[in-house]
């Protein structure tokens, strides 16, 4: 989960799943504002949207940065039997064995990852949570996370995912549908908007798995190697179809509605 501006002056918020190195947008809202956070309540409706589609054997892991520490939102997914792994802040306040302190105290390494199991967190004492400061190196300074996972390593490994949905957004944005330079600032119609723009990304996508599926790579960008996001294979693949005035493969299935007897396809 994470959010980004959108349009004039609004910020839309969105859950998505990772898939081959790409984030496919799954819900969202758009609100009013610049920057910012969005509350912890809208955090908490929106996923509730999402949980109700996962089917309930699948196992879920989510991932947020530090916007997403709170402790509502921690008890709502464990409730759901979801794990967890979040960015807080260094200064967030740990308790353990009636002792306060910030993961900030901790100090640590490059290189090395802190574990500290069975805390509560913030002075609400959530909890218990495991927190981890973990220096990778090539970093400045150590990332701090929350999560409800038993080993660190087994959280760091997953959080390094995250990072997937700022791909997503620089492809809605400026390596693709150029979402920002909208003149929308109404929300809904902005929320509307990314309907068309998500479902395009989300084809884009599959597009590039079947360039690389059919072996249109060598043809579209190069043989040896590949360089290119399953989005830019799409996007140079859907290219070269219109160029050379072939079919477009296109492939939507709606789910069955009450009334029809059947899936419409598109």
């Amino acid at each position: 989960m994470d959010g980004s501006e959108v349009g004039r002056h609004c910020l839309a918020l969105l859950v998505s799943v990772v898939y081959h190195g790409r984030a496919l947008p799954v819900a969202w809202l758009v609100v009013r504002g610049c920057k910012g956070h969005f509350l912890e309540d809208t955090h908490v409706a929106l996923l509730t949207q999402v949980q109700s589609l996962v089917p309930p054997a699948a196992q879920v892991i989510f991932l947020g940065d530090g916007e997403f520490d709170g402790g509502t939102l921690q008890a709502t997914l464990t409730g759901w039997g979801w794990q967890y792994v979040c960015r807080t802040a260094q200064n967030v306040i740990l308790i353990e064995a009636g002792e306060e302190f910030t993961l900030a105290q901790l100090g640590g390494q490059l290189g090395q990852r802190l574990s500290l199991p069975g805390v509560t967190f913030t002075r609400q004492g959530y909890g218990p949570v495991h927190a981890s400061a973990w220096w990778r190196r090539g970093d400045q300074e150590p990332i701090y996370l929350v999560t409800n996972m038993e080993l660190a390593a087994e959280a760091c490994y997953w959080y390094t995912r995250r990072f997937r949905i700022e791909t997503s957004f620089s492809d809605q944005k400026s390596r693709g549908f150029h979402l920002y330079k909208s003149h929308l600032r109404d929300p809904n119609r902005l929320a509307r908007l990314m309907i068309a723009a998500c479902l395009a990304y989300i084809w884009i996508v599959r597009l590039g798995a079947q360039a690389v599926q059919d072996g249109w790579v060598a043809i579209i960008h190069r043989a040896d190697r590949c360089d290119l996001s399953l989005f830019q294979l799409g996007l140079r693949l859907l290219d070269h179809f219109e160029n050379e005035d072939m079919p477009i493969p296109v492939a939507f299935q709606m789910p069955e509605l009450a009334g029809l007897s059947k899936s419409v396809r598109y």
